[in-house]
């Protein structure tokens, strides 16, 4: 596999004080370019706080990013971030959050007009187009996480990185946007990176499951390959010996780590 994101001998250790607190330990992984990858661990586990090295919001102790071969030191439009809490601008429209970024990203590159239709593309692509004139207080709480999407994607990252961008829904909300992700990825072969804690999403949504051990001082436990093909169907999945082996061999490590830490 060419690395396209590569993650090399990582460590994070935070300083308050006197006090210092180990939270990863020599991470090391790579990703390839189009590949969708999740990251998967009991909390504590150092999980967001990896995101956001990769993102460059959160520097490394030792160790690199390397995107491209290219030292990721600093946040860029390069990584774009979709949050649990959806961080829209309350006092903007669903296409003013979203064209906030694409005049950041583009403006000088391309056109007013072409920037407006980039904006109305990118909600068409997260079927919010029709809401485009509504602020954040006015729609759902899926909905938000719809022009949250809209606007990460329409900075064309190389990368996009979600944080849990489903945990704040309900079933069914998480399960449509699920859905919207995954024919998403399919369509623009986008490279995902997406912490979650939900088994049944990871193994959905990935190519490869990252487990991680638990903190402090978390490393990567095990990868395991999700050999399923795409485009995947939740309902047919519901009874594929592949998925189900893939899920069972997740619960199997988090239930072993979750044991570990009760004897400890």
């Amino acid at each position: 596999m060419t690395a396209y994101l590569k993650i090399d001998h990582v460590d994070k250790v935070f300083i308050r004080g006197s006090r210092e607190t180990e939270v990863l330990k020599n991470v090391t992984m790579s990703v390839a370019r189009g590949e969708f990858v999740s990251i998967i661990g009991h909390s504590g586990c150092g999980k967001t706080t990896l995101l956001n090295i990769v993102a460059g919001l959160t520097p490394v102790t030792t160790g690199a990013v390397l995107l491209e071969n290219q030292e990721v030191n600093e946040p860029g439009p390069d990584r774009a971030v979709v949050f649990q809490n959806h961080s829209l601008l309350p006092w903007l429209t669903a296409y003013d959050n979203v064209r906030l970024a694409v005049d950041k990203v583009f403006s000088g590159k391309r056109s007013r007009a072409e920037r407006h239709q980039w904006t109305m593309h990118n909600l068409e692509l997260v079927q919010m187009a029709h809401a485009k004139d509504k602020r954040p207080t006015e729609i759902s709480g899926g909905m938000k996480q719809r022009v949250g999407l809209a606007r990460a994607l329409a900075m064309e990252p190389k990368v996009l990185l979600l944080d849990e961008p489903f945990g704040a829904l309900d079933a069914l909300t998480r399960a449509h946007l699920q859905d919207s992700v995954m024919a998403i990825h399919t369509k623009l072969g986008n490279t995902v990176m997406m912490i979650t804690h939900d088994v049944d999403e990871a193994v959905l949504l990935s190519d490869r499951i990252v487990m991680m051990t638990n903190g402090p001082a978390a490393y990567i436990g095990e990868v395991l390959d999700v050999p399923l093909a795409r485009p995947r169907r939740r309902l047919e999945l519901s009874s594929n010996a592949t998925y189900l082996r893939c899920r069972q061999r997740v619960l199997e490590f988090l239930y072993e780590r979750h044991s570990f830490v009760e004897a400890a």
